[in-house]
């Protein structure tokens, strides 16, 4: 891979991204108005606010670098975490939404304590807290502190702190407001620079010509034809059909579903279709992931292939950084650079907004001081987005100490080990009333040291116990085993009462809103069906 290093053409591009970025940060929080909600940005966010937040906060460089390196090694297969995504997003939108806000909340654990009570309310804010700090903070913050002090050769932790101070900053100036609207300009430089990357890629591989390399990419001669299958046959070590089908629902209904830096831009829509169109829109970005991030490790894998890098030895975690610095100019360079802090920035913003949201709101506000003002909940967000960012950098630096360790890969499978409790609790919580207190308390304690207990055990513990079963098909045996036991232990329950209806939004979706989803269900088949 040829230096990255930048030029000065490159600096003066990434110096003018922070330029704008600043404006609209600044611009944003003016729109705010006085006294209203910033953690929901006093419910005004728009469809494509909406969509550009929950995907920017989708995206990190880590996801980025690591779906190109999978286009590179295994196709499109992994596309399916992209693509099948749109089911669940459709479950948020048409399911999880209207009750959202129907009982108008500020965070997921707010929602949970009012169909549970007190006590599950505080076990999901620090169930909540804690899954911030580790899943979407510190880890982030490792990964994009890996290409940034590969770049510009700073330690770690200054790295994390250069990251944390910008996100931290657009999140106390303007709250989720400021984090939507740098969002949207953030996202749509992601687009122009990735697909610019792939266009590029193909063209250089067709000889100059797109459509010469198109056909070169159909060429099983060169790509192997099982790269462009979405669906592996259950032999496959990484991506066999049945756990992905079977899984990844459990992965997807927390994630897109239960998991507030996620669904807290739906919670601040300005109505029930804005919200709508947003997580439509959404999964039409979704779409884009194969494209912009996997086939670009695919187009180096062909050109690979083809001699374009000579003798050189292509590593598949380098595809995407090894087409930049082989096709981009000086300048696009950094481009590419602003794109990947674009990435970053976006995702620990929303991670830092979620969490001084759960924490003012669902302890500081609830259990320390309901009385509070709102100038004093202000302050206290701005608080907690400080100490949270101090804590993310101190787990950052000891994640960058772990030796010998593929945290990516093993992270991938910890996800399927920290969903099933929160999905069990939010499924049988919202579709089967007769749930008791007990239940949901059972499974966010013994179920979640169980589940956790079960992956440490599959990842760590017990020999070749990885290649005797998925951990997706783990993950679903292990929701399987939580719902039946939380059946038992409401049925069981002697003390408990079926509780009140929770209020939900009935109005009838707008016509936009169905022929949305439904032309998105149509294309998402489409996909699905050419791609195998």
């Amino acid at each position: 891979m040829k230096d990255l290093s930048l030029q000065t053409p490159d600096w003066i591009i990434l110096f003018g991204y922070f330029i704008v970025l600043l404006a609209i940060g600044v611009w944003a929080s003016s729109k705010s108005k006085k006294g209203s909600n910033k953690f929901l940005a006093g419910h005004s966010l728009k469809w494509h606010h909406i969509g550009f937040s929950m995907w920017g906060t989708n995206v990190g460089p880590s996801m980025l670098i690591a779906s190109a390196s999978a286009g590179f090694t295994t196709g499109i297969v992994s596309g399916n975490y992209a693509w099948y995504a749109f089911v669940f997003i459709a479950l948020l939108a048409f399911v999880f939404a209207p009750r959202y806000l129907g009982e108008n909340i500020t965070t997921l654990p707010e929602f949970m304590g009012k169909r549970f009570g007190q006590s599950t309310r505080n076990m999901l804010a620090w169930y909540t807290i804690v899954t911030i700090l580790i899943s979407w903070l510190a880890l982030t913050l490792f990964a994009g502190g890996i290409l940034i002090r590969q770049v510009f050769g700073i330690p770690m932790w200054m790295s994390a702190f250069i990251l944390l101070a910008i996100s931290a900053f657009f999140t106390m100036l303007g709250g989720l407001k400021a984090v939507a609207y740098t969002n949207v300009y953030q996202m749509v430089l992601l687009i122009f620079v990735s697909a610019t990357l792939t266009v590029v890629g193909i063209y250089t591989l067709g000889g100059s010509s797109f459509t010469g390399g198109i056909t070169k990419l159909a060429d099983p001669d060169i790509i192997p034809s099982d790269y462009w299958n979405l669906f592996q046959p259950n032999s496959d070590k990484d991506f066999p059909w049945l756990p992905i089908l079977l899984g990844y629902p459990i992965s997807g209904l927390w994630f897109w579903c239960t998991d507030q830096s996620m669904v807290q831009p739906v919670l601040a829509a300005k109505n029930l279709n804005e919200g709508q169109r947003g997580a439509n829109f959404t999964g039409w970005l979704k779409i884009l992931d194969v494209a912009i991030y996997i086939i670009p490790g695919i187009v180096c894998f062909a050109l690979w292939k083809t001699g374009f890098f000579g003798d050189a030895t292509i590593e598949a975690d380098n595809a995407y950084m090894t087409l930049v610095s082989n096709l981009f100019p000086v300048g696009m360079v950094g481009l590419v650079m602003a794109v990947l802090t674009a990435a970053l920035v976006s995702t620990i913003g929303s991670a830092l907004n979620a969490l001084s949201t759960v924490f003012t709101m669902d302890i500081y506000v609830k259990n320390i001081r309901p009385n509070a003002s709102q100038q004093e909940i202000v302050r206290t967000g701005h608080i907690v987005t400080v100490v949270g960012a101090l804590v993310s950098i101190v787990i950052t630096i000891a994640v960058d100490n772990i030796k010998g360790m593929d945290l990516f890969n093993v992270f991938q499978s910890v996800l399927s080990f920290i969903a099933p409790p929160m999905a069990a609790v939010f499924v049988m919580g919202v579709f089967w009333r007769r749930c008791t207190t007990l239940a949901a308390n059972v499974t966010l304690t013994f179920g979640t040291i169980f589940s956790i207990g079960s992956g440490i055990l599959y990842l760590w513990v017990i020999p070749g116990a990885a290649e005797t079963i998925h951990f997706m098909m783990l993950s679903f045996y292990i929701f399987v085993i939580l719902i039946i036991s939380m059946v038992i232990v409401s049925l069981t329950d002697k003390a408990s009462a079926e509780r009140p209806a929770m209020a939900v939004i009935r109005e009838k979706p707008s016509l936009g809103v169905r022929v949305g989803w439904i032309a998105l269900a149509i294309v998402m088949i489409g996909l699905y069906v050419f791609f195998n």
